[in-house]
This record gives C-alpha cells, structure tokens and sequence, in this order.
C-alpha cells in the first residue's frame, strides 16, 4: 500500500562519556557510553483533493487484492471504526457458506474533501459502485474515510448506499476542490449532526407516533425498523421466544458536510442490539438462525443468543426555515437517504 507518511528512521547515536571521581575501590572509573534513539517525528501532509484522489485509487486496489485472495487479515488493515466488525462478519460469512467474498468495480468518485488543519482528517468519496460479474447491482456509494493523525494511515470508516429511489444532494464545493463541512452543533440546520442518530433511533425505537416524526420523515430506515421489530416479536413469541430489539447511537465517528441549498449531508451509524430468548428457560434454548449461524459456534451455551447489527446511514439534513410560513416557505423534514449495515457479532452468554 502507499504510505502517505514519510519513513520514520531512527537513529541510532552512540556518545561517549567519562564518569569523574573514582570507583568505591580507589580504582579510576570505567568508561562507559549511552545509547541516544532519537526518532522522527511524521511530517503532517495537508489534506487536498489530490490526496483524497491518492487515497481512494490506493483503497481500492488495495481492497481487492484482500477481497480476491479471501484474505480477512489483510482486508482488516484497511478499516476502522464500524467497518471492521463489518468485514470481519463479511468474510466469516462467506468462508461458512464456501462462498467467495464479493469484488467490486468502482466507478469515476466524486471526491468531498473538507479543508481541514487539526487532526483527524476524513474525506468522502460519492462514487458508483457494481458487484463483480453483476451489472444490475450498481449503486451510488458513499465511503468516508478517516485518518487520525500524522503517524497514521488512511482507514475506510463508513461505507453506505443511496436508497433506491433517493437523490444524492448536491455538496458544496469551492473553485478549489474543497468541500464545506459542518460543525457538529451547527445550528443552521433542522437538526444538529450530532442529534441526528439519536433522533433516528427514537424513531426506530417510538414509530410514527414519536414526537421526533416532526423533524424526520417516517420510511424504511425510520419508522420502518419500528414496525418490522413489531412483526419479529409477535414471530417470536408464536414460536415460545422472546425478542428484546433497541437502536443505539455509536461512538463511531460521523461526516457532516454542507450542501448547495445550505442544508447538510451527514453520514453515521447506528447498532441494534437485540436478545433472542425462550420464554420459559427450562424448556430449551432458542434456536440458532439461519442468518446468525456464521457467527456462532453451532451450539447456544445459555439461554440467550445476543446479536449486534451495525448500520451505516447518510441523513439530508434541510436548512432551517425561520419565520412563520407566511412568506411560503415550509420546514422540511429529515430524510434518511442511504443505508448499508449487517449483522455484526452474536454471542450465547452462559448462565449467571
């Protein structure tokens, strides 16, 4: 992979020195010497367009080279934050099903590229992206990508997919190839950034019901995950089991940046974490899913199978409307507008 650091070289700087008086014995002191390690330190490297361009031509290769030999190892090198838990399952996945793990082509990126100074750095790249031997499967994709500082590399954090029937906003950016990213209290939008997945999750968790329906639209990855948590438990329950399902904001890092109309695009995630259960633990553990099978070991310790799922989300966040409508305009709402995420861990806790 290319390193975007420079080599750090360590020195190695060998001084003599004499140590004055006498030994306890009378005899002169021995000479001895110290060993100096001076190391460099990495020279940070302003993030420009032309570095973002760098960094995703080098991931994707790098990808595929992981994607191509199943090499899990190698493919972990490349992510951080939400997409590690999510490539590990990935390839877990494909090794238990004997299925080769999906390659992709990547189309021509659109590069986002926040003018940063203080670390961390992180870029989007909005770029089209097809499944290897499947041309209907192309999907316009968001991945973020995050370097922490000097002395590190480049890591994917998030990557996730335009809905179907959803419009990519517009993102600002300047003559010179930069784009406008927003503060995380940014106070100009309907919702802050760092609102934005808690707001989500309440919905999730509340449905169209919630006193947050007035700032987010209800769908699929709102209200949606509401009403389908509603039909797994009455599954459940008809089958002796009992389902518990919440949506929890991550300390995953997110990606808020500023669109033409002065409204903001922003990328995060989320975890549902769930517990599957038999109503009566004396009669028997719950089965193991055919979904969660990969994760496991064939065989349920205790009574409880607990699982993980992370989502990775991209939310059109409307510029605020002040006044009082009379003027025409109307306060929209949030749009949740992209979704990507997996079943990411699972575990059968032994008894207390």
């Amino acid at each position: 992979m290319l390193r975007v650091s420079r080599t750090v070289v360590a020195l190695l700087l060998t001084v003599p020195f004499a140590v004055s008086g006498c030994a306890g014995d009378g005899r002169p002191a021995a000479r001895t010497s110290r060993t100096v390690i001076a190391t460099a330190t990495p020279t940070p490297e302003p993030l420009t367009p032309e570095v973002a361009e760098r960094q995703f031509r080098t991931f994707i290769i790098d990808e595929d080279v992981a994607r191509a030999a199943g090499d899990e190892r190698l493919a972990l090198s490349w992510v951080t934050d939400g997409q590690s838990p999510l490539t590990a399952a990935e390839y877990r996945k494909a090794a238990f099903e004997g299925d080769p793990v999906r390659r992709y082509d990547y189309g021509e990126p659109k590069l986002l590229v926040p003018k940063l100074v203080d670390y961390p750095h992180w870029f989007v790249a909005q770029v089209p992206r097809t499944v290897k031997g499947d041309a209907e499967s192309t999907r316009e994709t968001y991945l973020a990508f995050v370097r922490r500082s000097p002395a590190d590399t480049w890591k994917l954090s998030l990557s996730t997919t335009l809905a179907p029937k959803a419009r990519a906003p517009k993102v600002t950016v300047d003559a010179d190839g930069y784009a406008t990213p927003l503060a995380t209290t940014d106070a100009s939008v309907l919702i802050q950034p760092r609102a934005l997945p808690g707001i989500q999750a309440t919905l999730a968790a509340e449905g169209p019901d919630s006193v947050a329906a007035k700032v987010m639209k209800a769908g699929r990855y709102t209200t949606g995950y509401y009403s389908q948590t509603r039909k797994d438990r009455k599954k459940a329950k008809e089958n002796g089991l009992e389902l518990e399902a919440v949506f929890v904001a991550t300390s995953f890092p997110f990606f808020p940046l500023r669109t033409d109309n002065g409204s903001g695009l922003v990328l995060y995630a989320l975890t549902r974490n769930s517990v599957m259960k038999s109503k009566d633990k004396d009669k028997g553990k719950p089965p193991i899913s055919p979904d969660v099978a990969h994760l496991l070991d064939g065989t349920v310790e205790g009574a409880e199978i607990h699982t993980t799922d992370i989502f990775q989300f991209g939310a059109y966040d409307p510029v605020k409307v002040n006044g009082d409508g009379r003027d025409g305009k109307v306060q929209g709402k949030a749009d949740v507008i992209a979704e990507a995420g997996a079943l990411a861990r699972a575990t059968t806790p032994a008894p207390k």
